[in-house]
């Protein structure tokens, strides 16, 4: 078969066209390996026979003349026939056609079996054809037929690795220290002194076991504890550290990556532990270190053969899919054998790239991906009603901080007013569950995004009440433009109704809702998940410093005491599932994301992690506070208790109690003051948040003396969270 840039084609190449073809150029070729066989079959010969003359010889005190003639003709007889069979059987278990750069155990086990089944011959042939030979003759004549037919192949192998080791001595670019002398450890030094492509030199390995201090492994001696880092990267000129730790906890990691990334090298690890147990250990399955190694936390355990009943069979619709919460979300989601999986978002790119990566993953999954926004009633109507999800997660949302600040009309349409008819389709539907993906900037809010984030967190305790007690009444009549005049007379635009006609010509909010009830229709459970900020996620600070770092600097810091509470992609879609589990309704679910992480302390860690060194090689700039920004996040506002769940990191926040038809009232007036992009919303969405205070503003009540407190708490929190990162 022919392989081209464009894939397998079906066309074979035939030995006979291809020396025909030479033989017409004037051409004879002969492949090289051919020639090595043929140099090896010469010497086998030499050598099969020489070992048991060589018997022979020793029985008799080396002396030639010594040997009786019996013995000798025996010998010259036999040793054509022995020599052509020992050659066959070689031949046979392929002796000439390996690769013997590539020599290891195979080839060993075949050099052995071909020996015993040659020697059985020369004993029985030789003894039953001519007469029995002296005991030294067979013993002998066999162990150095096998030393000499093993030596010239694994030599050929040994200077072959030599000269590479001395190619790749003279292309290193590294000296090498490996951290870990267990099985993980061994994996990646025979790979760094083997590989041909390695650019680095292991020159010791560092483990905290004290009984292996001192001793070699591969060859490479085990210098000491973590203690000894400094000083052994001094005394060896080490530039790289490799982790090969991949067993180790996230504090044991923490600790030993901090004292690494202080000596400026580079630094590398496994991922995990599941590589060692799956034989994935390998130095391309080294990484360089991701600065959330750093934050010391294990990684949130949640049950996913819970999560794996709840999803399996479902209709699962993920507003916001193409997004970095919202795309990760699909992934997991499509990994539990969902009936169908709806993906919607207003972005076609991000929606484009998570349809491929789901449809080559998951070719058996039912993937559905539309194109809308969730401020468009009808649109987002139409899905609920043509699809019927069963769960829906609804990540669709306007998060950018800053840009929120200047655009708050917009913040409310897209996040309040989105979720307001995601959440209204959901229950008139039928849907199950209803997931919110939150955030903790909604806690104590000081900016419009987290406003609105805690307006979508109200929405959906709102509806939950609505959806239990049925009082489907109380939700109000939104719209997203003016009504519009036609000969003096207003017109409703049918087009952004968010009610659909009932059949009696209503135009009422409930009107639908009403019928499903009488029906029996599922209520449906409303809920919120809130975290922290999400590493590597569009918008996060890892991505903006990283490019900072490689185009030299300078890394911005918004303040040296701002602190931020942190987790992984997967951590935070691991609770959002995890929350669809547990819902009851009306729940806010709050991830123990434990302590807060100083941004000034990650930002240095990152440029250590890179081999630079802070404020030296990359400058470090303090830009001040952004608009609506604030110096820490809370996890839950005072007023809110903590209600323990199955998962000891999975915590539910007791709703703050508010008066729901007061708040849809007020929730109408905000939709109509949005829509005409009202100069007034920002004070609109602080009389009905009450725990909202735009940046700049002391809380309600809140004096001087207290404010001053305040700030000397964050300051506290601040050197806490330095401290731990700093380890």
């Amino acid at each position: 078969m022919f392989t081209s840039p464009y894939g397998r084609l079906p066309v074979e190449i035939k030995s006979e066209d291809y020396t025909l073809k030479n033989k017409r150029k004037g051409k004879w070729h002969i492949e090289h390996w051919v020639v090595i066989a043929f140099y090896l079959l010469v010497y086998d010969v030499a050598a099969l026979n020489f070992s048991y003359f060589l018997g022979l010889l020793v029985r008799f005190d080396l002396q030639y003349t010594s040997i009786p003639a019996e013995y000798m003709n025996a010998f010259r007889s036999f040793a054509p026939v022995y020599t052509v069979f020992a050659v066959v059987v070689f031949y046979l278990l392929h002796l000439y056609k390996s690769i013997w750069r590539f020599a290891s155990f195979s080839e060993l086990n075949r050099i052995f079996l071909a020996s015993i089944i040659t020697t059985l011959f020369q004993v029985i042939g030789i003894t039953c054809i001519y007469q029995r030979m002296p005991a030294a003759y067979y013993l002998i004549g066999a162990l150095t037929q096998f030393c000499l037919v093993v030596a010239v192949r694994f030599i050929y192998r040994y200077v072959t690795l030599e000269r590479a080791r001395r190619e790749t001595s003279r292309k290193t670019q590294h000296n090498a220290m490996v951290i870990g002398a267990g099985a993980a450890g061994q994996v990646i030094l025979k790979e760094l002194k083997n590989s041909e492509g390695s650019q680095a030199k292991p020159c010791c390995v560092i483990d905290d076991n004290s009984n292996k201090w001192g001793r070699y492994m591969e060859g490479i001696p085990i210098v000491g504890g973590r203690d000894s880092i400094f000083e052994n990267v001094k005394k060896y000129k080490i530039d790289q550290i490799l982790f090969a730790i991949p067993t180790a906890s996230a504090e044991e990691r923490r600790d030993i990556l901090n004292i690494c990334k202080e000596t400026g090298c580079e630094l590398k690890s496994l991922p995990g532990v599941y590589q060692l147990t799956n034989g994935e250990v390998s130095l391309s399955k080294m990484k360089a270190v991701a600065v959330e190694e750093l934050l010391g936390r294990d990684p949130i355990k949640v049950d996913m053969n819970e999560i794996f009943q709840y999803l399996k069979g479902k209709t699962i619709l993920v507003t916001g899919g193409g997004g970095s919460i919202g795309s990760e979300l699909c992934r997991q989601i499509a990994g539990h054998e969902p009936r169908h999986l709806i993906i919607f978002d207003i972005y076609e790119n991000n929606a484009y790239d998570i349809e491929q990566e789901l449809r080559h993953r998951y070719p058996d999954l039912k993937l559905t991906v539309l194109i809308g926004s969730v401020r468009d009633s009808r649109r987002i109507n139409w899905v609920f009603e043509t699809y019927k999800p069963d769960i829906v997660y609804h990540a669709a949302a306007h998060k950018h901080v800053p840009l929120m600040e200047t655009s708050p009309n917009e913040a409310i349409k897209n996040n309040v007013m989105g979720t307001y008819k995601t959440a209204y389709a959901a229950l008139k539907n039928g849907t199950q569950r209803f997931v919110l993906i939150s955030t903790d900037k909604a806690v104590n809010p000081t900016n419009i995004m987290g406003a609105s984030k805690r307006l979508c967190e109200m929405v959906i305790q709102s509806m939950d009440k609505v959806s239990k007690k049925g009082r489907i009444d109380l939700l109000p009549f939104l719209h997203a433009h003016p009504d519009k005049k036609i000969g003096g007379q207003v017109v409703h635009d049918p087009e952004d109704h968010m009610a659909v006609d009932g059949l009696d010509g209503s135009k009422s909010a409930g009107s639908v809702l009403k019928r499903d009830a009488a029906a029996g229709r599922t209520r449906t459970e409303f809920v919120a998940v809130r975290f922290g900020n999400v590493l590597g996620s569009n918008g996060s600070v890892i991505p903006l410093f990283k490019k900072q770092i490689e185009a030299g600097g300078p890394v911005t810091v918004t303040h040296p005491d701002i602190i931020r509470y942190f987790m992984t992609i997967p951590e935070a879609v691991s609770l959002v599932l995890q929350a669809g589990t547990y819902a009851q309704g009306g729940e806010i679910f709050v991830l123990d994301m434990g302590a807060p992480v100083k941004i000034d302390t990650l930002a240095r860690n990152l440029i250590k992690l890179s081999g630079f060194k802070p404020d030296e090689d990359i400058k470090i700039v303090y830009t001040g506070l952004r608009p609506g920004e604030k110096l820490f996040e809370e996890k839950l506002m005072a007023e809110e208790g903590l209600k323990k769940t199955k998962n000891e990191l999975i915590h539910i926040g007791m709703p703050i109690p508010f008066d729901t038809e007061i708040f849809f009232r007020q929730l109408e007036q905000l939709a109509k003051a949005s829509y005409e992009n009202s100069p007034d919303i920002v004070n609109m969405v602080e009389e009905i948040v009450t725990t909202f205070h735009p940046a700049g503003e002391h809380p309600s009540g809140e004096t001087d003396e207290e404010n001053e407190a305040l700030k000397a708490q964050r300051a506290a929190m601040a050197e806490v969270a330095a401290a731990r990162m700093e380890g």
